[in-house]
């Protein structure tokens, strides 16, 4: 699922930095998997092309549902973890206003599934950050965040009723999992920041971890912010690449 807002960068304010400490340890997750990662390309075909002949992914599921957000998109699953690829198809859009910003394709989105989406909910009104798209369905849950309270990406923060389904990645995946899956798995991200380590610290409140400098410990992965003249997903890690690969803007680099 796709949020509404494009995506910016911002530097948020000194009260709400003091508290992100507080906040993170007072609503600590238990689960804190990397499940999804999202690429914007003009063309989604093509885009879909490059990633199935160079990434071990399976079938695209193709969601109606983001038509109404004037975009069309490909979820494929890569192990039991997913690569999103979504494309505008109207115009004045927040991803075609995204692809403009950039200059051509690249990342866009990170969904982390949780376990306890109540904590993450109450990180969530403490830090003050506004969401941008909710959606509850048979105890399925995904919410975004807006990207000025969350430089970087869009942040998405899930929780499944089944903790091995992903609703978003098409019937197959609702309220179960395949009972085989696809070689590798996405684990994590690489983003560059002007401030590394702040915006470590400000992913990691959000999360409910803890940053260690410029690190974020995940479930089976990490992620690590370095310098960079923007916010922003430059790298996705997948375990199982035999060679790192760029595609679409983006680095999938081996976990």
């Amino acid at each position: 699922m796709l949020a509404t807002l494009y995506l910016c960068s911002a530097i948020f304010d000194d009260s709400i930095g003091r508290a992100i400490h507080k906040i993170a340890t007072m609503t600590a997750t238990r689960m804190l998997r990397f499940r999804q990662a999202t690429i914007v390309a003009r063309d989604l075909d093509a885009a879909v092309e490059m990633l199935r002949a160079e990434l071990p992914l399976g079938d695209p599921f193709r969601d109606p549902e983001v038509a109404q957000f004037g975009l069309h998109n490909a979820v494929l699953p890569l192990g039991d973890t997913f690569v999103e690829v979504i494309s505008p198809v109207e115009e004045n859009t927040a991803a075609g206003r995204h692809l403009e910003r950039l200059g051509g394709d690249g990342g866009y989105m990170a969904m982390f599934q949780v376990d306890d989406i109540a904590a993450a909910r109450a990180r969530i009104k403490q830090l003050g950050l506004r969401v941008i798209y909710e959606l509850d369905r048979e105890g399925d849950t995904d919410i975004h965040l807006h990207p000025v309270d969350v430089p970087g990406a869009i942040v998405a923060v899930d929780r499944m009723e089944e903790s091995a389904s992903w609703r978003w990645a098409g019937p197959g995946w609702i309220a179960e999992a395949p009972a085989e899956t696809g070689p590798g798995r996405v684990t994590g991200a690489t983003l560059t920041a002007r401030e590394p380590a702040k915006l470590a610290s400000r992913w990691a409140a959000v999360l409910g971890a803890e940053a260690d400098g410029d690190r974020i410990a995940l479930d089976g992965g990490e992620l690590h912010f370095i310098t960079g003249e923007r916010d922003g997903i430059t790298a996705f890690h997948v375990e199982g690449l035999e060679a790192d690969v760029t595609i679409c803007g983006v680095d999938f680099v081996r976990a």
